[in-house]
């Protein structure tokens, strides 16, 4: 069936190309500066070892960057070359239209995530309302569970109950739980968020009725680029790790196969060092 994508959503589809290019160069460039950085680090005798093994795991992440980036974005180029194929038929153009779009927004979202892990999600702590910042989570992942067919259900949370963290950190945190949540749930089941106080730290879970993971997966589940998705960036995960180390917090991980599965993401309530 013909894609029923407007002339406007073509243009969108050729200014998210551009954008994403941009952000593309931008994440490079990081990278680049990044292993500059290090290398010159290299040159002090002191933790040379250290530092060599640094650079070493920065190279593998550009490298597998570099490998997962390679697909969608030859996918896109090729779509849009056909989109500029003068004798091409209206319902064709919309319909590679709809698959290029596909595919930036993939591209997008393992940019996103690649720049997240090399940055380490290190921002600006403030106060955290959690009632607030699971409104705005049920906002971003709701039309995800929609197309998936995948119900949510958000457990009420105590009124005043708060945190003293990264909030766009944390948020990211959740997000990457609750879609990989979806991903693993099939039409009709149910995804399950709560958040509750635990005197010193606020426990977030999220619970899904999949199909559970088993001791050989669970084992390499935190590893940056280890996925079971045929389309992830693995990095989801390592980086709700990432997040919870940087911030003082943990994961983790109830699970049985074919029973579901239940990430727990524990966040303290101030940081350590904290007077109140």
């Amino acid at each position: 069936m013909p894609s029923s994508q407007s002339p406007e959503e073509l243009r969108e589809a050729f200014e998210l190309f551009s954008q994403t290019s941009e952000r593309l160069a931008d994440a490079y460039a990081d990278l680049q500066g990044q292993v500059a950085r290090l290398s010159a680090e290299l040159a002090d005798a002191n933790g040379e070892l250290a530092r060599r093994e640094r650079l070493s795991v920065l190279g593998e992440v550009a490298a597998r960057l570099a490998h997962q980036l390679r697909t969608p974005l030859a996918a896109a180029l090729l779509y849009v070359g056909h989109l500029a194929r003068p004798d091409l038929a209206e319902s064709d153009r919309l319909r590679f239209a709809d698959k290029t779009l596909g595919r930036l927004r993939y591209l997008e979202r393992l940019i996103q995530d690649m720049l997240a892990f090399v940055k380490g999600q290190q921002g600006q702590r403030s106060t955290v309302d959690v009632v607030e910042l699971l409104d705005e989570l049920h906002q971003v992942i709701e039309p995800h569970a929609l197309t998936a067919g995948v119900r949510l259900a958000f457990a009420p949370v105590t009124s005043g109950l708060s945190l003293d963290v990264d909030r766009q950190a944390l948020l990211g945190a959740l997000i990457n739980l609750a879609e990989n949540a979806i991903h693993a749930s099939h039409p009709g089941q149910t995804v399950a968020v709560a958040a509750v106080s635990g005197g010193a730290v606020v426990r977030f879970s999220v619970e899904d009725q999949g199909a559970g993971i088993d001791d050989v997966t669970r084992e390499r589940l935190f590893e940056p680029f280890f996925t079971t998705r045929q389309e992830g960036s693995g990095l989801g995960l390592a980086i709700v790790k990432q997040a919870a180390d940087a911030q003082g917090g943990w994961i983790e991980l109830e699970s049985t196969p074919g029973q579901g599965s239940r990430f727990l993401l524990y966040m303290p309530r101030q940081p350590e060092g904290g007077d109140r």
